[in-house]
């Protein structure tokens, strides 16, 4: 059984009990160097991932006998390895039935409940390995973004200044950990600090109106 399992976003606490018993059944933990770091204690085998999905695909198919815990940031499904799995095993008819996924809490609805946010009419997106549509995204009155090194609070203000709109910016960086930093500011704040390095990062975008 393969089991991707969302472990939040950071600290220990925010994980469920449902992720917690499906580690500690398992014979196997996969992840990121990060994500298996949080388990020390782990006396299974351990893979990490890196670039090579493909080669991952595979070696799920040849071990899905196993119990196989594949670790996942947040919510596994939410622009993550989640999607990636499932799709697979459906597409190649190999074995969906010996897949399952444990959903976590992700940055962005950590980040909400911080700042009292509520979610019911936010547009929830990514930037990790893409460039998103600003001119659909800047349509929306909320929009939340999960983002990377390329596409970051100092681009997605750019990106509202030159589309002609004052959006305010939540920034909550390190989400759940000791050194979380969550701040609100104007686009143009955030526009001339171009010198600025933001950690780990999701941005929600508010229009000012």
């Amino acid at each position: 059984m393969i089991t991707v399992v969302g472990i939040g976003p950071g600290d220990t606490a925010n994980q469920t009990l449902a992720a917690l018993d499906a580690i500690e059944q398992a014979e196997v933990l996969v992840g990121g160097a990060r994500h298996l770091a949080e388990f020390p204690h782990f006396s299974g085998e351990t893979r990490r991932v890196n670039a090579d999905m493909d080669g991952l695909m595979l070696w799920l198919e040849q071990h899905q006998h196993r119990q196989i815990v594949v670790l996942a940031s947040g919510d596994p499904l939410f622009y993550g390895i989640g999607k990636r799995i499932a799709a697979h095993f459906s597409a190649r008819n190999v074995g969906g039935e010996n897949v399952r996924i444990i959903s976590g809490i992700s940055s962005i609805q950590y980040l909400c409940a911080r700042i009292l946010l509520d979610m019911n009419d936010i547009y929830l997106t990514s930037s990790h390995g893409r460039k998103p549509d600003f001119d659909w995204l800047l349509q929306h009155e909320k929009v939340a973004m999960v983002t990377d090194e390329v596409i970051g609070p100092y681009r997605i203000a750019q990106e509202i200044l030159a589309h002609g709109q004052q959006r305010h910016m939540v920034i909550g960086e390190n989400l759940s950990q000791e050194n979380e930093r969550i701040v609100c500011l104007n686009a143009e704040q955030v526009a001339q600090r171009g010198d600025i390095h933001y950690g780990l990062n999701v941005v929600v975008i508010l229009n000012e109106r």
